[in-house]
């Protein structure tokens, strides 16, 4: 009874170990190589799939994904014979999962050596500094080479970039001495520029300024002018208008006569003809109120012997 309880047991392992092995669950974006007696059946895709036990294995799981691979730091000879270490970074996607199991024994490693050595062919033709500044034509240059080699593979390699590009240290150095010497130029051109552009626009301004302030007085003596103008027209129109006798600008006259005189630097001053005529008729205005003094004959007799022309008489000078 016991032995055939024993083969019964065994049964239902053996029987549920094949139904493992006959069910195969392929998650998505993945692909499964199936090998019957070592050789190449078929690929099962995402989803339920069934095999022969004991008879189809699975030989390789494979992620169709789209895979980032980062590559260490590899040292390449420029152009001019200096050492740079560049790092890479690869972008690839598995298209046929039975090319990159059975046309390369490792397709990473192969990537890897086939990026350096194509790496190395296209910076040995460029100086340092075309290296430095090219990236985007090393990276095009780079994608594809890689992907015309790994087309047989089953590999697309979507996207190469130089992560890292990294000179010598004296070269470093020399470079951030250039710079900094390039920085300063820089900074006292446009300091100087600056200085200048201060210089022309201060310039500008007095010489608005000063158009201005010239413009201002001009119109200012022309309204002066205008004014004093006015006011002799108006005066000349007034007296016109009054219409004065001779004692009226006689009084006129005399009540100047002290201006004229004004001034400590007046030495000589001027008696015009007509001031004979002026005391004549003030005088004559005088008359009517009584006789004047017995020498007002003499002064008409001295004023009508200058009558025609210009008296000049010497101002007395005060100590």
């Amino acid at each position: 009874m016991e032995p055939v309880i024993i083969v019964l047991i065994i049964l239902v392992v053996l029987v549920f170990i094949a139904l493992i092995k006959t069910i195969q669950v392929i998650p998505q974006a993945s692909a499964a190589i199936v090998e019957r007696f070592g050789r190449y059946t078929r690929t099962l895709n995402a989803g339920l799939n069934i095999v022969v036990p004991f008879i189809d294995t699975i030989r390789n799981r494979i992620d169709l994904r789209e895979q980032v691979v980062p590559f260490p730091p590899q040292p390449v000879i420029t152009q001019d014979n200096l050492v740079v270490n560049i790092d890479t970074v690869i972008y690839y996607q598995v298209t046929d999962a039975r090319a990159a199991t059975y046309e390369v024994a490792s397709y990473i490693q192969a990537i890897e050596q086939l990026t350096v050595t194509t790496l190395r062919n296209i910076i040995g033709g460029m100086d340092l500094e075309r290296t430095l500044t090219s990236r985007e034509e090393i990276n095009a240059a780079l994608r594809g080479v890689l992907d015309e080699a790994t087309g047989k593979w089953g590999i697309r390699v979507n996207r190469v970039e130089l992560k890292a590009i990294e000179p010598p240290t004296s070269i470093q150095d020399s470079m951030e001495k250039q710079m900094r010497a390039d920085r300063d130029k820089r900074a006292a051109i446009l300091t100087a520029e600056g200085t200048r552009q201060a210089a022309i626009l201060t310039a500008e301004g007095e010489k608005q300024s000063a158009i201005l302030k010239a413009e201002g007085e001009a119109k200012a003596a022309a309204l002066r002018a205008e004014g004093e103008a006015q006011a002799v027209r108006t005066v000349f129109e007034a007296i016109h208008a009054g219409d004065p006798d001779q004692k009226l600008l006689s009084y006129q006259y005399l009540q100047m006569l002290p201006k004229i005189a004004e001034g400590d630097a007046n030495k000589l001053w001027i008696v015009p003809s007509e001031i004979g005529d002026a005391l004549k008729g003030l005088s004559g205005a005088m008359g009517n109120f009584g006789p004047l003094g017995g020498g007002s004959g003499g002064g008409n007799g001295n004023n009508g012997g200058n009558s025609s022309g210009t008296e000049r008489r010497e101002r007395p000078t005060i100590d």
